[in-house]
């Protein structure tokens, strides 16, 4: 039986974070494990703001399972936070648990408190570690799933609560879905549908792990999207149109659906953004249209762009006529349609 190693904890520990996103503002997403004798014992992850941190959650688990803990070491994404909040500092129950050892992924993104953790824990003689510090095998580190790519995939799930807590602003994804020649649309409005059944679920699916969904105006009223997660309910997430009219139709799904999920209206987007970092919202998702993608790039408030380019040029035809291609090449996420999509983030000068 092969031996499990910290990277291993950190995957597990990172996949249970995963399951917060989109419910936590204006906290972030952690998940942790403890483990004891080389197997879990505990595990648990930050369900939504006022309710258990990770650390928390995974030790009650262990309880429940009838797990010990004293002696045993906790894997978080997240360093603990060290100062009581809505809920008490994880490092208080850290050390009342009799935990030995900490072993965190990314460091606190608030420079008031990063590092403190572990100073704070050094006085019940815990320790309190990241991984790049410690002696890590070269092999696991630069291995595919290793501990490099765990880092890199930790920090990415953080970014958007790194940036509002260092600038109160949220982090901003904007996703457009286009054709070979640039079009994200026919010449009569019509969008329907460009991206593929595949690439759509896709979308779906990252509505579910943000805090609000931002479109513009002439969106709504052309295409009358519902802006909500599909596969799995998500309640906490908020709805966002930015009109500077004012005039939108009152018949419009966003204002209308038994949904409970809150549709604010905006007429400029950095005021918009602006607003919802004070309310705590980490990550917002721009889907349309394209004139309100380019004023936010323009206005330098895009964090992260993601293109989903389909095999058809539209030119002047209706999207009913344009003319597809097939799929040559690879790098497609899905195969049958031949949807290409492409994630990039904003270079930091």
């Amino acid at each position: 039986m092969l031996r499990r190693t910290d990277t291993d904890f950190l995957w597990r520990a990172l996949s249970l974070a995963g399951r917060g996103e989109g419910h936590t503002r204006p906290n972030p997403p952690v998940g942790a494990v403890v483990v004891k004798g080389g197997k879990i014992v505990g595990e648990g992850w930050h369900r939504r703001c006022g309710g258990d941190h990770a650390e928390v959650a995974a030790i009650k688990n262990a309880a429940k399972r009838g797990e010990a803990v004293k002696g045993g070491t906790i894997y978080v994404t997240l360093e603990p936070c060290s100062k009581p909040g809505r809920v008490g500092a994880c490092t208080d129950a850290i050390a009342a648990a009799g935990i030995s050892k900490v072993v965190y992924a990314v460091p606190d993104p608030n420079p008031v408190n990063r590092g403190r953790a572990k100073r704070v824990l050094a006085k019940h003689g815990i320790e309190c570690v990241r991984p790049c510090l410690a002696n890590t095998d070269p092999v696991e580190w630069d291995a595919c799933g290793g501990m490099k790519s765990l880092l890199v995939s930790a920090n990415r799930l953080i970014a958007p609560f790194a940036k509002h807590v260092t600038t109160g602003m949220p982090f901003v994804t904007v996703k457009l879905a286009m054709s070979l020649d640039g079009k994200i649309c026919d010449d009569s409005g019509n969008a329907k549908w460009i991206s593929s059944a595949e690439s759509r679920k896709c979308t779906g699916r990252l509505r579910e792990c943000v805090d609000a969904i931002m479109v513009g105006a002439e969106t709504v009223r052309r295409d009358d999207p519902s802006l909500l997660s599909h596969r799995r309910r998500n309640d906490d997430l908020i709805r966002v149109v930015i009109s500077k009219s004012g005039r939108l139709p009152k018949t419009a799904q966003v204002f209308t659906d038994a949904a409970p999920n809150t549709t604010l209206v905006y007429r400029d987007a950095r005021a918009a953004l602006e607003d919802l970092g004070r309310r705590g919202v980490m990550h917002v998702l721009c889907e349309g249209g394209l004139n309100l993608a380019r004023s936010l790039v323009e206005e330098g408030l895009v964090d992260r762009w993601l293109r989903i380019t389909s095999p058809v040029v539209i030119g002047s035809k209706p999207l009913s006529e344009a003319t597809w291609f097939s799929l040559v090449g690879s790098g497609f996420s899905d195969p049958f349609a031949g949807d290409c999509e492409a994630e990039y983030d904003l270079r930091k000068v």
